[in-house]
């Protein structure tokens, strides 16, 4: 919902994707900037997980990230930066594998760090700007 008195709105998504349960916004517009909120491997629309390997996990993840900038009005090809925490920092090569498939060159900045998340292999972050 908008709010007037603040610089910055957050983005809507789809009817039927059910709202965050935390305190929090999936994605916001400050200006030419979109910030995406830690995206996770659920289906946005049934909660499930996407599968217990990374492959399957990262695939999801971003997937729930170009949602979220779709709602804000961007593509991935506005990501300027990318946060990913992994469970597993030796799952960074495969990680590296899809995000080459889903990103292209020049590639976003990322920082990829280890992680304890509770019951899922993979969280991603972003920022994109989108010149107005």
């Amino acid at each position: 919902m908008a709010d007037p008195k603040r610089s910055w709105q957050p983005a809507l998504l789809p009817g039927d994707v059910p709202k965050p349960v935390g305190a929090y916004s999936p994605a916001v517009r400050a200006g030419d900037f979109v910030f995406v909120s830690g995206q996770v491997p659920r289906d946005p629309r049934t909660g499930a997980l996407a599968g217990d390997d990374i492959e399957s996990q990262v695939r999801q993840t971003l997937a729930n990230v170009k949602g979220a900038l779709s709602a804000a009005g961007a593509t991935l090809d506005d990501v300027v930066s990318v946060i990913a925490y992994l469970v597993n920092v030796d799952d960074w090569g495969k990680f590296n594998d899809i995000y080459r498939e889903t990103f292209r060159e020049p590639y976003p900045s990322r920082t990829a760090v280890g992680a304890d998340l509770r019951g899922i292999l993979v969280e991603i972050s972003a920022i994109a700007y989108v010149k107005r």
